[in-house]
């Protein structure tokens, strides 16, 4: 072992233990990658940001803003609902139908996505049929990650191993290569969860409490907001008058939300008769920006939401009148620019153990938490000082921008149902334009006319230009985390070849196994991936294995396309661990789940596919 071989073990083993700890951010673990390498002097620097160069990197990213548009326009949801619409009551048909829905999304859109738009459709299927939540919605994170193994942009692996070829001097996989061992493994997914989800699967009685609305407006309703909705007028002598919202502290020290600041307008003359003048008085009050530092006039009208008794305590202190809310208020709750979602909180978030109030909700995220549930906890949990758990589901108000950037934080919130459709004015009048861009695109692949980055780019370019999405929505599509964490690395990648660990590990596999034969070592490869993409990222999992998985094929005398693929496969089988992806975190409290569950079902999956993995890429990749 050289110096160098150390170094770099030592840089791959902090960062992994990053990774699965969670203590950074994944993308500053990934640059803190890309600078190791180059302060140590294993990489250059021009071998150390070859990856923000890489064509995955922007092949992913323009894939990001294709699935954004479908998102946007709703085409996504259209389609899913559509082919829902096909199954009946029986369990384990919805089930059957709701993996291959799923399946089939995730096959051209990201796998987080899928899900998002689907969940709420399911939840509503579950109640109309009568069936647990818990008994669908694993199925539907399953089904999404192994639709994404079933084409070469269905997730990021697939296409880092494609790449890998390319930079070998070998040919890429093309856009239907992995439909074959895909379907083979999402048709046996399938029939499992199925024949035994009645046994595998939890039949939680779903509560109130964890149960997931499809729309805003149906949040209200069953948190009943309306019922906490008031007026206070600011009285002439009152002592809030000439003062700020932040001197006013409501939310501080009332723990009362104000949403909604309405002012009459001053009158305006007409005319003058003698020493009289005639005053026009605009009768219907305006609704005025909405800051810490407004400041507020007497006779404005403050719209707040809160309990009875802490409104009542605000109005005594600051002299203020008290009125019933209108009919119309409720749209200061939800409307085109602010509104209400539910967050849960995944396992490593870093607020579990605090109060909302040591957190620094409100001022961090510009965000009002308006309940805590608790999944098992009927009582209303108080906001002050109920200390954060695992589960934890928050009812936040606020502006959709707001509520929208709690999605790019993943280590902290999970943001459930579909925000983004109320965050701008509705595009579903162009869904057929990004469905035509969206097929043009696959035709271009399946027939190979274009490199694979010359044509995502392009489709994601036309979905800009016809106003599928804004360049500012395109921007906000692309998972820039996601992305610096293949850019940083994929530099890892490159020292470990460059150093010779790569050789290392495969002749130590190759000599160990090698007298057993190809298939024992390809089973060993699919373990030890399955393993990692349990607890970091698929993304990092391939990134560290595949040059191995090359290595060894080539000191084996064999194409390296099987154990490339074969790699990339067991890095969509993350289905063991409610942290394991993000779809595993997004229907935990819907679904009730416990990790237990998790495991239940997922270790069999994953034996299942390493078992089809071994037999089928054989086949279709002979030796």
């Amino acid at each position: 072992m050289t110096v160098e071989m150390w170094i770099t073990l030592g840089i791959l083993a902090t960062a992994i233990l990053l990774f699965i700890t969670e203590w950074l951010r994944v993308d500053l673990v990934a640059l803190g990658v890309v600078i190791s390498l180059m302060v140590s002097g294993v990489l250059s620097p021009e071998e150390a940001i070859q990856g923000f160069s890489s064509q995955v990197v922007l092949t992913v990213a323009a894939l990001f803003v294709v699935g954004g548009a479908a998102m946007q326009t709703g085409l996504a949801d259209v389609i899913g609902q559509r082919i829902l619409t096909l199954t009946g009551n029986s369990p384990p048909r919805l089930t059957a139908v709701i993996m291959g829905t799923v399946a089939l999304l995730s096959g051209f859109i990201s796998d987080t996505g899928t899900v998002a738009v689907m969940a709420p459709t399911v939840l509503s299927l579950s109640w109309r049929s009568r069936i647990q939540p818990s008994k669908l919605l694993l199925p539907l994170s399953i089904g999404s990650l192994l639709g994404g193994a079933t084409t070469l942009i269905g997730t990021p692996p697939n296409i880092i191993v494609s790449d890998l070829l390319v930079k070998n001097g070998l040919p890429p996989f093309q856009f239907f290569d992995f439909t074959p061992i895909g379907l083979a493994i999402l048709a046996a997914g399938i029939l499992f969860v199925t024949a035994t989800s009645r046994w595998l699967l939890p039949d939680r009685v779903a509560s109130p409490d964890v149960q997931r609305v499809e729309t805003p407006d149906e949040l209200v309703q069953l948190y009943k907001l309306p019922e906490g909705l008031f007026r206070l007028r600011v009285r002439k002598r009152s002592p809030l008058a000439e003062k700020t919202l932040e001197d006013a502290a409501l939310r501080k020290n009332f723990s009362l939300t104000v949403l909604e600041i309405l002012r009459s307008p001053a009158p305006r003359p007409l005319a003058k008769v003698g020493d009289k003048r005639l005053i026009l008085q605009e009768e219907e009050p305006k609704s005025i920006p909405l800051t810490p530092q407004t400041k507020l006039h007497a006779n404005d009208i403050l719209i707040c939401q809160g309990e009875p008794g802490d409104i009542s305590q605000a109005s005594a202190h600051w002299k203020l009148g008290l009125q019933p809310a209108q009919a119309k208020d409720k749209e200061s709750l939800v409307n085109n620019e602010v509104g209400v979602a539910e967050v849960l909180l995944p396992p490593r978030s870093s607020l579990i153990g605090k109060t909302l109030v040591s957190a620094h909700f409100g001022s961090r995220h510009k965000l009002t938490v308006l309940s805590i549930n608790r999944p098992g906890v009927k009582r209303q949990l108080p906001l002050k000082e109920t200390k954060l758990e695992f589960g934890d589901t928050l009812l936040v108000q606020g502006s959709w921008k707001d509520i929208l950037a709690l999605r790019k934080k993943r280590r902290d919130f999970v943001v459930a149902g579909q925000p983004e459709a109320m965050s701008g004015p509705p595009k579903q009048g162009r869904a057929p334009l990004a469905l035509l861009i969206l097929a043009g695109m696959l035709v271009l692949l399946v027939a190979n006319f274009m490199p694979m980055t010359t044509v995502t780019m392009l489709a994601g370019f036309l979905m800009i230009i016809v106003g599928c999405l804004s360049i500012d929505d395109a921007y906000k599509a692309v998972d820039w985390k996601s992305l610096v964490l293949i850019a940083g690395m994929l530099p890892m990648s490159t020292a470990l070849q460059k150093v010779g660990l790569v050789n290392v590990g495969a002749d130590w596999l190759a000599r160990t196994l090698g007298e057993m034969g190809t298939v024992p070592i390809m089973a060993t490869l699919f373990l030890i991936t399955s393993l990692f993409t349990q607890v970091i990222s698929n993304t990092a999992t391939t990134v560290l294995i595949a040059p191995i998985a090359f290595s060894i094929s080539q000191k084996l005398g064999v194409q390296p396309h099987a154990f490339l693929m074969l790699v990339a496969i067991a890095s969509s089988t993350a289905f063991a661990s409610p942290v394991a992806s993000p779809v595993n975190t997004l229907v935990m409290g819907a679904g009730d789940y416990r990790f237990s569950d998790y495991l239940k079902i997922g270790l069999p999956l994953i034996l299942i596919s390493l078992v089809i993995a071994v037999l089928i890429l054989p086949l279709l990749w002979p030796f």
